[in-house]
């Protein structure tokens, strides 16, 4: 049980802590530069975009669980439709935000507090990141797919590969050209076309050793399962939709409390995704693991994975506790040599090392609920918990920037306990035991 727990997680645990190190690499190399606006533009536009592209996310988690469910199934037709009609759909998307995001950039600037310079190289950055949406979209698709078939190697170098090609790109453009903001921006964008040319090459691999049919024999079929596809993909949105809303009032509100706090925040931020994107290594194998077991209809092999992701995240959330508690201000000293900002940062940093157990259960019942394709469940619930972040938030706004840590921790617990409570009933009822 054990193994395969952690020969899914331990991968996806490691190429997704690289995504947040990356983002420690763009503050480190932007936090050297002279004023805290260059740091507070690329975190403001950084968000942004993540924001938009993020939002489309429900692209790499349908995929992962209807893959994986086919996989389970042995049905090769199906599993082949589901990432034609991912890609598709990434397209698609992606072809829409390029025609708009001029249009967004201006909508979502207009409603930011922060200065003026801020601002400035907040949508200079936004408008070159833009063109990495056709690469970044299909990347959703590809990573779900492949985690799907219950390939954990190919994400992790994939998402490896992508990641040091833009520390690479970062060091040359903004350290080497001094092109500051925009070499930033546009190492990202290179980056993103080499993690898709090499995520391409991963799924023709599998495609040819597992005989699926070909693409031209599945033109015809596209529209076969597409309903279900479709719903899956609307109901993750709106949650997609709700988790953002949060993350967006966050950067935007802390810009509103100075140059200085917005700046701290993107320092925090970067830790707070280090701990999410460690915890989704798990959810994504046990979104893996479900969809597989709720495939084969094994129950056994269901409850394997319940119990083994359960215990590894533990221990994995024990550690990361530890080292914010032990080092956070050293991480903090690393990034930038802003004393200002430095100051900031070690104010806020005891709300860091509250949230890995905090968090832990929200990132694990998301991996369930993936797996096993109940993406109204996880609408409802993220929704209940976006009202409470609100609420925490108003209730203790004369602590500005720490109610904003309040609200997002307690964010992170109502998240799950809503789904926790769904899913003890789910279990009660046997509509898990498959």
């Amino acid at each position: 049980m054990h193994k395969k727990v952690l020969l899914l997680a331990i991968p996806m645990v490691l190429s997704n802590i690289t995504v947040p190190l990356l983002g420690l690499v763009d503050a480190a190399v932007i936090g050297h530069l002279e004023h805290a606006w260059y740091l507070g533009g690329v975190a403001l536009g950084g968000t942004m975009i993540s924001v938009t592209f993020w939002l489309l996310g429900f692209l790499r988690m349908s995929t992962t669980g209807l893959a994986a469910q086919s996989f389970g199934a042995n049905d090769t037709k199906q599993l082949a439709l589901v990432f034609v009609q991912g890609v598709m759909m990434a397209l698609g998307f992606a072809g829409v935000f390029l025609l708009l995001n001029g249009v967004v950039s201006d909508a979502i600037f207009s409603f930011s507090q922060a200065s003026e310079e801020v601002k400035h190289y907040g949508q200079q950055y936004f408008s070159i990141r833009a063109w990495s949406a056709p690469a970044s979209l299909v990347n959703f698709v590809i990573l779900g797919w492949l985690l799907g078939t219950q390939n954990a190697k190919a994400p992790m170098w994939m998402v490896i590969i992508t990641n040091l090609t833009n520390i690479i790109f970062d060091v040359l453009f903004v350290i080497g050209l001094g092109w500051q903001v925009e070499g930033a921006a546009l190492a990202s964008v290179l980056a993103d076309y080499t993690g898709l040319l090499f995520g391409l090459i991963c799924v023709w691999r599998i495609w040819t050793r597992k005989q699926l049919p070909s693409l031209f024999s599945l033109l015809e079929q596209t529209t076969e399962g597409l309903g279900r596809f479709v719903k899956l993909n609307r109901d993750i949105f709106l949650r997609s939709l709700c988790l953002q809303a949060t993350f967006t009032f966050m950067t935007f509100q802390g810009a509103s409390f100075g140059d200085e706090v917005v700046a701290a925040n993107a320092v925090l931020m970067s830790f707070l995704m280090m701990i999410s994107y460690g915890m989704d290594g798990f959810a994504y194998a046990m979104e893996a693991m479900v969809g597989k077991a709720m495939g084969a209809k094994n129950k056994h092999e269901l409850k394997q994975s319940l119990v083994g992701t359960f215990f590894w995240s533990l221990i994995t959330c024990i550690l990361l506790t530890l080292v914010f508690g032990v080092v956070g201000s050293n991480l903090i000293n690393m990034i930038t040599t802003i004393p200002e900002v430095k100051a900031e940062a070690s104010t806020y940093l005891p709300w860091l090392i509250a949230m890995p157990l905090v968090s832990m259960w929200c990132f694990l019942l998301d991996g369930i609920f993936v797996g096993a394709t109940k993406g109204k469940d996880m609408r409802n619930s993220m929704f209940v918990a976006t009202c409470s972040f609100f609420a925490m938030f108003y209730l203790a706004s004369g602590a500005e920037n720490h109610a904003l840590w309040f609200a997002m921790l307690s964010f992170m617990g109502m998240r799950g306990i809503g789904l926790g409570v769904l899913f003890i009933r789910q279990w009660k009822k046997g509509e898990f035991l498959v």
